[in-house]
């Protein structure tokens, strides 16, 4: 990106988009503004987070949030999983078979995964499903992570599990809050998108983990934006080509 002509202006906030004559306006946190004639939203999303004692002190350092980045990390070793969503079933059957151990940790009375997924997981072997239990502290050592406590929902005992992981599959949280009431978005807060990236607002576009494209991936999200952007390129073809005069 650096090779082109782009200006990139950091530590600004975006609070509000508007369609304006001519295109659209982008208002900041400063209380700048900026103008363009189409725009791409790729605001991305943000883990959802446990919010217990030593998550945040802990977090790559034992802490993790994607299976796939982190898992060969984990090779061997005991971990947990926390949710039973189809996210975290899904992770918990594909870390089973790189780890030694998966706890699985789910905060209702039953998995919430689909039917198929929470059946290969009780297949495997070297997985352990905890319901109605709701994780209370991330346990460590000062440099790793050494277990964590939860609490059991039915009787309210404390337990504790020594582990050398935790993978927290509760959610992904879109960063479109401060889009609601401009475009449409999903009730998980993403933004709706066609297949050319195309929003609600004819002229913006959106790309990324902030979207409702499927599989959030680094790779997905990239090849999302090249075509949001080609998008948007076809749109400011379209806007400003002459109108045809009678003849």
């Amino acid at each position: 990106m650096r090779e082109y002509d782009v200006e990139v202006m950091n530590l600004q906030t975006a609070t509000k988009l508007e369609a304006v004559e001519g295109g659209f306006r982008v208002t900041m946190a400063s209380g700048a503004a900026l103008t363009a004639a189409s725009v791409v939203l790729s605001t991305g999303a943000r883990w959802r987070k446990m919010g217990v004692p030593g998550e945040q002190d802990y977090l790559n350092k034992g802490v993790a949030f994607c299976p796939h980045c982190d898992g060969p990390l984990f090779k061997g070793k005991r971990i947990a999983v926390i949710g039973g969503g189809n996210s975290g079933v899904e992770a918990a059957i594909d870390l089973a078979g790189l780890v030694a151990h998966v706890t699985l940790i789910e905060f209702d009375k039953q998995l919430r995964a689909d039917d198929v997924l929470q059946r290969k997981l009780r297949s495997l072997k070297n997985v352990t499903i905890l319901t109605h239990a709701k994780t209370t502290e991330v346990k460590g050592d000062g440099t790793r992570v050494t277990g964590l406590a939860y609490e059991d929902r039915t009787s309210g005992e404390i337990r504790e599990i020594a582990l050398e992981g935790i993978f927290v599959q509760i959610g992904l949280m879109p960063n479109t809050d401060w889009l609601k009431g401009t475009i449409d978005l999903s009730p998980r807060g993403e933004i709706v998108v066609d297949a050319h990236g195309a929003t609600s607002m004819p002229g913006v576009f959106a790309a990324g983990d902030c979207t409702t494209t499927p599989y959030k991936q680094i790779v997905i999200a990239m090849g999302e934006g090249a075509k949001a952007s080609l998008a948007a390129f076809d749109h400011l073809i379209r806007v400003s080509a002459p109108e045809e005069k009678a003849a």
